[in-house]
């Protein structure tokens, strides 16, 4: 499948800063993309929030979503 179909990110989609489980993407105007883990993207999103032309989609919800039990 295409990445670019597909909005949500999945476990295949790696930090670019640390290579753990990417939860932040930025797409650039330029069509750049930039994968962040929580952590980086914490630290990086105010300073790509400035930027023109610039789509940022944050799943770091996520990662405090509850788990259903399985019966």
């Amino acid at each position: 499948m295409n990445a670019t179909l597909t909005p949500e990110l999945t476990a295949s989609d790696r930090c670019d800063r640390c290579g753990a489980q990417a939860y932040v993407r930025a797409r650039l105007g330029d069509g750049l993309e930039l994968h962040f883990c929580a952590h980086h993207g914490r630290e990086h999103l105010d300073k790509l929030r400035h930027l023109q032309d610039v789509d940022i989609l944050d799943e770091t919800h996520r990662l405090h979503a509850e788990e259903t039990p399985v019966v």
